[in-house]
């Protein structure tokens, strides 16, 4: 095999400074040596054989890196040990080793996990920016015990854990500590071939006991951004173009609950066929296709009981999905690094939104992928390309009544760096078309689009950043189904005091727009800022593929943070943080405003901490939504506080407990949280968690339904008394890198009983006895008890590089009573297990074939 060595080095440890010097270009001055060629076979130099062994030829003959410096807890601060690292190419594969010496080998937390475990343990990170943008790049991880991680960096500092590449990687643990080496492909990684190519690397160790993390080249958390501090290294000549193909076939046999689609429930057993396939259509362009996808294996969404007027946000779980996900991201809304945008994954395969209407418990809970396509890459000019096109097929429910129509998503996002990625300008354009019928045509709109431009710079020596989006949405429908659109709690035009709004019934189509900008200190000092503004039309709509609880809002927001980069007083690490916001509808209604004071940090012990306090309201504002389409109704002001304290994640038990507490200032209502649990590990190869949650809410303000009661709407409200617990408990037990068991289960019961029946009178009084008054024409107030238990147990076994077997079994109970006679916890897990369980048997068996 021809084989090319490039050996980068640099000097000692003793003698090199903290940050070797760069040319003028940016690059890193590491001086190359070209290996033998075969045209000399008997003094070759052979690839090396990756066993974890720092014993091939390859290793022996090149010089290592070892300028290595600590930059967690302390930034740039001398390691507690010495780290050397050696890197070679060959015209197929990227090549690394790296030694981390240790004078107490014994000591290393060593943890086996299944591949993409990410358990606290000693590691190595290998961070490859194959495009040298100084914003993406590659990350290849390595435990001692040789468990294997693999992820994607976006926006120069967003990680994508959920990216997947084919890679050989091997740990072994000796008298000098361990090593950790690597086999890379490049046919995994994109990049624009060149005949000289610049990479941008990083390597990264943690000291899992003594919580330190060192690196070459050095990373500064005072700094802005991650990948644009890695170092670019020129000198990889003559690469290849290499054109990326995988396929990867796989079957499925079943057996659990099949619907045969008339509402007659029933078990049976299934088989079906798909598969997954990835092309490069060119050396840095990507073509990830899903046929017939199946995710069984995946882990049920956590249990929840949404009382609110706005949908639930649950988090993508899929694979397809998730690789790559960062180039696809348009964030309108973040909250506790939390965002949701245009394009929200979870709709694509959705639960059949007329379920409810025209189905029943043998109905399908998730709308069938027949097929979906991605293509995502980047251009040798800075533009970065993604689109997505997946297509669901139609769901019937009883009578073969459509449920879920036939429907096509699509997803275009292009991003084009400026400056060497310190600007840059952004589009996104999503549309839904769905093939609707009888019974869908009057519920659910026939196509959406939305589309939106984003931008940003950064200056001050890119300690600054500002950023700004303008997006726009359009929806077509029968008058019916748009009717229901301005109806929706996202809009509710039909309000009575929404003076600025025109609910029109005729309409077959509705358009909004919204606008926001951002300013930002990302580096420099201990300090960091944020601050948007922005600005939503009424008609803003899309939910059709992306995720917005509401329309119709303006406000800004603040955030400023005090991160020290040393040690400060007791902690190790800690942080200190202020936010602030207000938020309106366009008609300059106040609808919030609140602030908090909050931290976190890590003891010298290795225990951490977090805690906080807040208020909400404490300038009267008002709600919109909460009477779901009535008036607005004045909202009592709110103080809160919570507190969570973490153990040491070093240990065999790491223990944890917090819990929150809040109370309204009227004193008419309050809630209060106590959630405890532990990490636990036995040995390298078993380790779990159990986690208790248990929530108390007296809600005088819940809303419990709209009448119409002799002519006129009632909007009613009640006094709720809620109880919530939980249990999660998770087992991981890894028997070897690639053979592992997983369970996960969750029971979870919620139950509240209402008193105090009363309508709006004066919704925006903030006396309570004007706000509301008696209702009496319905009889007493009914209570609820809901319960549901979710357990997923998966044998993973991956026998070739690239092919998995799975092994699942799946069981799901629900028990949901309108009106209980009893309203205890412990009661409501009881009829969780008298209930007839779905259980669901499978196997799937995927076979990778790639070069």
């Amino acid at each position: 095999m021809r084989f090319v060595a490039l050996l980068l080095q640099i000097a000692s440890a003793n003698t090199a400074p903290a940050t070797p010097p760069v040319d003028a270009a940016g690059a890193m001055p590491i001086p190359i040596m070209v290996g033998l060629t075969p045209r000399d076979p008997d003094k070759a130099i052979r690839a090396p054989r990756i066993d974890g062994r720092a014993d091939d030829d390859t290793w022996l003959s090149a010089t290592p890196i070892t300028a290595f410096r600590q930059w967690e807890p302390t930034e740039d601060g001398d390691p507690s040990f010495r780290t050397e690292a050696r890197i070679a190419y060959d015209t197929r594969n990227l090549y690394v080793l790296v030694r981390a010496y240790d004078p107490h080998p014994d000591s290393l937390l060593s943890v086996l996990q299944r591949r993409d475990g990410m358990a606290l343990s000693d590691d190595v990170i290998i961070g490859i920016d194959s495009y040298n943008d100084k914003r993406t790049g590659y990350m290849f991880r390595l435990t001692p015990a040789g468990t294997m991680s693999d992820g994607y960096m976006f926006n120069d500092g967003n990680e994508d854990w959920g990216w997947n590449a084919v890679w050989e990687g091997a740990a072994q643990i000796d008298s000098l500590g361990w090593t950790a080496e690597y086999r890379i492909p490049l046919s995994q990684l994109r990049y624009v071939p060149q005949g000289d190519n610049t990479f941008g690397l990083l390597v990264m160790r943690r000291i899992a006991r003594r919580g330190e993390r060192i690196s070459w080249p050095l990373f500064r958390r005072s700094k802005t951004g991650m990948v644009s501090q890695w170092a670019s290294v020129p000198g990889f000549s003559n690469l290849p173009a290499p054109r990326r193909m995988e396929l990867m076939p796989y079957s499925v046999a079943k057996y659990g609950a099949s619907p045969l689609g008339n509402g007659t429930p029933r078990n049976a057993a299934a088989t079906q066929v798909g598969a997954d396939i990835k092309v490069g259509l060119t050396s840095n362009i990507t073509l990830d296709a899903a046929v017939n996808p199946d995710f069984g294996q995946v882990e049920a969404d956590p249990g929840v009981l949404n009382l609110s007027a706005f949908e639930q946000f649950f988090a993508e779980r899929r694979p397809f999905f998730l690789e790559g996900v960062g180039i696809f991201r348009y964030d309108i809304d973040c909250n506790d690094g939390q965002c949701t945008g245009l394009f929200y994954s979870r709709r694509i395969g959705r639960s059949p939104q007329l379920r409810g209407n025209f189905g029943d418990a043998a109905s399908p809970l998730q709308s069938r992928i027949i097929g979906a396509a991605k293509v995502t890459g980047r251009l040798g000019n800075g533009l970065s390309v993604g689109f997505i096109d997946a297509i669901t097929q139609r769901e019937q429910g009883t009578q073969l009544r459509t449920i879920e129509p036939q429907t096509n998503y699509a997803v275009l996002r292009l991003q084009q760096d400026l400056r060497g990625g310190n600007s840059g300008i952004g589009l996104m354009v999503t549309n839904t078309a769905r093939q609707t019928d009888q019974w869908t045509q009057d519920i659910l709109r026939g196509t959406a689009w939305s589309g939106g431009l984003d931008g940003r710079h950064r200056f001050g020596n890119n300690r600054w950043q500002v950023s700004g989006q303008m997006a726009g949405s359009h929806v077509t429908g029968t008058a019916k189904s748009i009717a229901l659109t301005q109806r929706s709690n996202v809009h509710l035009y039909q309000r009575p005091d929404a003076d600025h709004l025109t609910y029109d019934s005729t309409r077959t189509s509705l358009s909004g727009m919204m606008v926001q900008g951002a300013l930002e200190k990302q580096g420099g000092g201990i300090t960091r800022l944020h601050t948007s503004v922005w600005y939503m039309t009424p008609g803003f709509e899309i939910n059709d593929l992306g995720f917005r609880t509401r329309s119709d809002e303006m406000g800004q927001s603040l955030w400023f943070a005090l991160r020290p980069v040393t040690p400060v007083a007791m902690f190790r690490r800690a942080q200190a943080n202020f936010n602030a916001w207000q938020f309106r509808n366009t008609s300059g209604l106040l609808l919030g405003n609140g602030g908090n004071v909050n931290g976190w940090g890590e003891l010298k012990n290795f225990w951490n901490v977090n805690g906080g306090i807040g208020f909400n309201d404490l300038v009267p504002a008002y709600s919109d939504r909460d009477s779901r389409g009535g008036p607005e109704i004045f909202r009592p002001a709110r103080l809160n506080s919570w507190f969570n304290l973490n153990g040491d994640g070093r240990k065999s038990v790491a223990p944890n407990i917090g819990g929150s507490v809040g109370r309204r200032l009227d004193g008419l209502g309050s809630s209060w949280n106590i959630h405890t649990g532990a990490n636990v590990r036995f040995g390298t190869q078993f380790n779990g968690s159990i986690n208790l949650n248990y929530t108390r809410n007296i809600d005088d303000q819940q809303w419990n339904g709209n009448f119409v009661d002799n002519g006129v709407t009632s909007y009613t409200f009640a006094r709720l008394y809620q109880r919530t617990g939980s249990v999660t408990a998770r087992i991981n037990y890894t028997l070897t890198p690639t053979l592992s068991v997983e369970s996960y289960v969750q029971p979870f019961v919620s139950t509240g009983y209402y008193t105090d029946w009363r309508a709006l009178a004066d919704g925006r009084s903030s006396d309570r006895d004007e706000r509301f008054r008696p209702y009496t024409a319905r009889g007493n107030p009914q209570g609820f008890r809901f319960g549901q238990l979710r357990t997923n147990n998966v044998v993973r076994w991956e026998y070739r590089p690239g092919s998995v077997l799975f092994f699942v079994w799946t069981q799901g109970r629900d028990a949901s009573d309108a009106n209980p006679d009893q309203f205890g916890v412990t009661q409501g897990y009881s009829r969780i297990f008298e209930r007839r369980p779905d259980n669901v048997f499978l196997v799937k068996a995927s076979y990778w074939l790639g070069r």
